[in-house]
């Protein structure tokens, strides 16, 4: 009996990795909006609290998740997407597509996770804007208002 075989599809293209991102802001007494940016755990670049997606996980419930492991904050998320970037990491081919949702802070916990493992800032919009570490994320945050 002979064996066939079959054609394997080698893509020189990276893949594209879909992951959850929480734009996490709140409300300062004098009425100014903040945003949270937490720093990489590789480079210190400034970005959104993200993550993959688990089998069955909505965007919106992934992004709430995320934003708690890696910054401890809890609240309440939109599941409305405000917008998605691309980036990618220095160590992997692959680029990643980040779906973002908003998240209106409720608390800010001291015990999560990552406690410690990266840095966690409160930003004005303009700040954010500026110091973002990707292009994509810079570009979307200047898109609100």
């Amino acid at each position: 009996m002979k064996r066939g075989s079959k054609a394997v599809k080698i893509s020189s293209e990276p893949s594209v990795i879909e992951q959850a991102g929480a734009l996490c802001f709140r409300i300062t007494a004098d009425g100014t909006k903040e945003m949270l940016l937490v720093g990489s755990r590789r480079n210190g670049r400034w970005g959104l609290p993200k993550g993959h997606m688990d089998p069955g996980e909505t965007s919106h419930a992934a992004a709430a998740r995320e934003a708690f492991e890696e910054a401890g904050i809890r609240g309440t998320i939109s599941e409305a997407i405000v917008g998605s970037f691309l980036y990618s990491k220095d160590s992997s081919p692959s680029r990643y597509r980040v779906i973002v949702h908003e998240l209106s802070v409720t608390s800010v916990e001291d015990s999560y996770p990552e406690t410690g493992l990266r840095a966690r800032e409160w930003f004005s919009l303009e700040q954010a804007r500026e110091i973002a570490g990707h292009d994509g994320l810079r570009t979307l945050l200047s898109s609100i208002v």
